[in-house]
């Protein structure tokens, strides 16, 4: 099995992605690209992947169309990818709505954890499965590698409330992107994305997605 190239809306940083757990991801969120593409088939482990040479010096989305963290996902599963891996010299962004289970295992060395914060508001029609955002926060805050957060799709949030939250994950960095799918999610006014831009930069490097342009377009605005 090859390793798969990013396309579309990806990180700009990740060199490849890869999957071993597929089918409809258990947090089933309403914008998920993946249940929009219809990628309804159950939850499964492709053992296949298990063959996949995963190269040197690359840096791999380990999970990338899938929550391989989520709460129903067997550890098996997850322990399965993370000894594959181990056999290789890479770099890895493991990214979660449930950084919780971060805490279960042993990452990889040169691993980045991460975990999606769109907004400090309870959405729950939007966020339908997900973990509360407040408890993201709280688990990213007792974990001790290198963080990412990401704000995608960014929903909109209280400003006050969202940087505060952010600040209590301790991110290395973090990725700010818009929803790409038409899915009519209540969304931050520009001059707020900005101003929310403007905090986070004072304690960690902020990285824009591409899509972040639709929020911003008609206004100019540099790192």
């Amino acid at each position: 099995m090859p390793l798969n190239i990013p396309k579309g809306n990806m990180y700009k940083f990740v060199t490849h992605t890869w999957n071993t757990v597929k089918g409809i991801c258990p947090h089933s969120c309403s914008y998920c690209y993946m249940k929009n593409w219809g990628k309804q088939n159950p939850i499964r482990f492709d053992e296949k992947e298990l063959r996949c040479n995963l190269g040197t010096g690359n840096y791999i989305f380990v999970g990338s169309s899938n929550d391989l963290f989520a709460k129903d996902i067997p550890s098996l599963w997850i322990q399965k990818t993370i000894d594959h891996c181990n056999a290789f010299n890479n770099r890895y962004l493991f990214q979660t709505k449930n950084p919780e289970r971060f805490k279960e295992f042993t990452l990889p060395d040169n691993s980045v954890v991460c975990s999606t914060i769109e907004t400090n508001r309870v959405y729950s029609e939007i966020m339908i499965n997900s973990p509360n955002p407040s408890f993201r926060a709280a688990s990213m805050s007792q974990i001790d590698l290198s963080k990412y957060v990401t704000i995608e799709p960014i929903l909109d949030f209280d400003l006050e409330e969202m940087v505060e939250l952010i600040r209590k994950c301790s991110p290395n960095q973090v990725n700010i992107g818009a929803d790409s799918g038409g899915n009519h999610l209540p969304e931050p006014e520009k001059e707020k994305v900005l101003n929310l831009i403007d905090e986070l930069k004072q304690f960690t490097v902020i990285e824009k997605k591409t899509n972040l342009g639709r929020l911003l377009k008609n206004r100019r605005y540099s790192n």
